[in-house]
C-alpha cells in the first residue's frame, strides 16, 4: 500500500503549488494582453484587454484597429471581425485576415474569413476550451499588421516532482468494455442436497461412536459400529459423502430405534440467494455474470446465475441463485451479501474513469496533461458503468488525463482565476 502524505509534506507541496501557480499566472496575465506587430512591441502592457462595441478584443496599430470577437449566440462559437482606419469603418471585403490558434500540445487551428454583412466571419468552429496562443495577420491598403497574445483558460502548470508528491496520477483515454450492472442484496444458504441424514440399516445396539460433532469426515469414513438385534452380528456405518458432522444423536449402548443417528453437512459449496425486483428481473438470466461482495473476504467473488425460485416473495422479489466455492471454509450459511449482476456488456471506443471527472463552468471535464501543463477538456458523456463513463465528444483518443486527485488541478485553476475571454 502506498504511504499517505505526511502533513508537513502536504503543506510544503501546497505552498510550492501556490507559488508556482502564482508565478505562472503572473506571466500568463502579462502575455495574455501583450500585442506584437511586425515592427515591434506596442507600448505599455495593459492590465485588461480593451473591449470593442461588439464585446470583442480590440487590437490596434497606428490608425488601424481590429475587433476580434467570439460569437456564439444561436450558432457554434466562431470568430467575427470588424475593423476601422482612422476611426472609420472599413468595408470587410477591403481587408484580408488569417487567425491561427495554437492549442496545448501543438495543435493549430488555421482560420480564414469570408465577408458577411459588415463583418468578416471565420470558417472554423472555435471549440472548447477557448485556450490557445492567438496569432493574427491582417492586410489592409498594402500593409500587413500582426498581433500575438495568450488566451488561456482552465490551464495550469505543476512541476513533475510536485505532482508526484501530491499523488496526481494519470492514465490514457481509450476503448473500454462497459459492464452495466444492477445492485442487489441477499444471503448465503446451503444447497438442497448439502445435508445427509444417516440411520442404521438394521436396528440394534450402538457399540462404538467413531466421530464427534463438528468433525470433518471423508466419504467412506467409519462413523458407527452397531450390533444387530436379530443376528447379534456387528456391522459398520460409514459416511456416504464427505462433510461435517452437524448433528450427532448416537451414544454407546443406545438402541438405534429407526431414528437419525448422524447428520452430515457438506459446506464445500454455498448458494448466494439474491433478491431481484420486478423492474430488473427480466434482465437476469441463467449464466448472467455476478460479482459478490462478502464480509471478511477482501476480493470480490465472481460467479454466475444458476437458477431461480419459481414463486415470488411477499415483497414481489424473485430469488435467483449463484453458486460459490467454499472449499476453504471461509464462509457460513446465513451471511448477508451484496451483489452486482451484470445485465449488459458494451464495447465503447472511448471512455474515462469517473474518478477523474470535475466541473468547470457549465461543463463536466477531465484535465488533460501535456508535459507539466494541465488543461480542461469539456466532455460530452454517454453511458456509464462501474468506474467508467463513455466519452462521445470533447476528448481525443490516447489523451493522457488525470484520474486521481483531479480536484487539486481544479482548485489550482480556480485559485489562479483563469478567464474565459471572448
Amino acid at each position: 500500500m502506498k504511504p499517505k502524505l505526511s502533513l508537513s509534506l502536504l503543506l510544503l507541496c501546497q505552498f510550492a503549488l501556490f507559488s508556482m501557480s502564482s508565478h505562472a499566472m503572473s506571466g500568463q496575465h502579462n502575455n495574455d494582453h501583450a500585442e506584437v506587430s511586425g515592427s515591434g512591441a506596442h507600448g505599455a502592457q495593459e492590465m485588461e484587454p480593451e473591449k470593442g462595441p461588439h464585446r470583442g478584443r480590440m487590437l490596434r496599430e497606428g490608425d488601424f484597429a481590429l475587433e476580434l470577437a467570439i460569437f456564439e449566440t444561436g450558432v457554434p462559437p466562431e470568430f467575427r471581425v470588424w475593423s476601422t482606419y482612422q476611426g472609420k469603418a472599413i468595408l470587410p471585403e477591403e481587408m484580408e485576415l488569417n487567425v491561427k490558434l495554437t492549442r496545448l500540445g501543438g495543435v493549430v487551428d488555421d482560420i480564414n474569413f469570408r465577408v458577411e454583412g459588415d463583418y468578416l466571419r471565420g470558417d472554423t468552429v472555435i471549440y472548447e476550451p477557448h485556450s490557445f496562443v492567438v496569432e493574427i495577420e491582417a492586410k489592409y491598403n498594402g500593409k500587413a499588421y500582426r498581433w500575438q497574445y495568450d488566451n488561456f483558460e482552465g490551464r495550469t502548470q505543476i512541476e513533475s516532482k510536485v505532482a508526484e508528491a501530491m499523488e496526481i496520477m494519470t492514465e490514457t483515454a481509450g476503448p473500454v468494455t462497459l459492464h452495466q450492472t444492477i445492485k442487489v442484496y441477499g444471503k448465503l444458504k446451503l444447497p438442497a442436497d448439502a445435508k445427509r441424514s444417516i440411520q442404521a440399516r438394521f436396528d440394534g445396539e450402538i457399540k462404538a461412536v467413531h466421530v464427534k460433532k463438528g468433525q470433518k469426515v471423508k466419504q467412506g469414513q467409519l462413523l458407527l459400529t452397531v450390533e444387530s438385534n436379530e443376528s447379534l452380528k456387528s456391522y459398520r456405518i460409514v459416511a456416504p459423502v464427505s462433510g461435517i458432522v452437524s448433528q450427532l444423536s448416537a451414544y454407546n449402548g443406545e438402541q438405534t430405534a429407526g431414528r437419525e443417528l448422524v447428520q452430515l453437512t457438506n459446506t464445500d459449496k454455498l448458494i448466494a440467494e439474491l433478491a431481484v425486483y420486478p423492474m430488473d428481473a427480466e434482465k437476469v438470466h441463467d449464466q448472467t455474470p455476478v460479482t459478490l461482495s462478502l464480509n471478511g473476504i477482501e476480493q470480490p467473488v465472481q460467479t454466475q446465475i444458476s437458477g431461480a425460485e419459481t414463486a415470488l416473495r411477499t415483497d414481489q422479489a424473485k430469488l435467483y441463485w449463484a453458486e460459490i466455492d467454499n472449499s476453504q471454509q471461509m464462509l457460513s450459511e446465513g451471511l448477508f451479501i451484496t451483489a452486482e449482476i451484470e445485465v449488459d456488456t458494451i464495447d465503447v471506443p472511448l471512455a474515462v474513469k469517473q474518478a477523474g471527472l470535475q466541473s468547470f463552468r457549465d461543463f463536466t471535464v477531465v484535465y488533460a496533461k501535456v508535459g507539466e501543463q494541465y488543461e480542461v477538456r469539456m466532455l460530452e458523456l454517454g453511458r456509464s458503468a462501474g468506474e467508467w463513463v463513455e466519452v462521445l465528444g470533447g476528448l481525443n483518443p490516447s489523451t493522457e488525463y488525470v484520474t486521481t486527485n483531479s480536484y487539486i488541478i481544479k482548485a489550482d485553476i480556480e485559485k489562479s482565476g483563469a478567464s474565459h475571454d471572448h
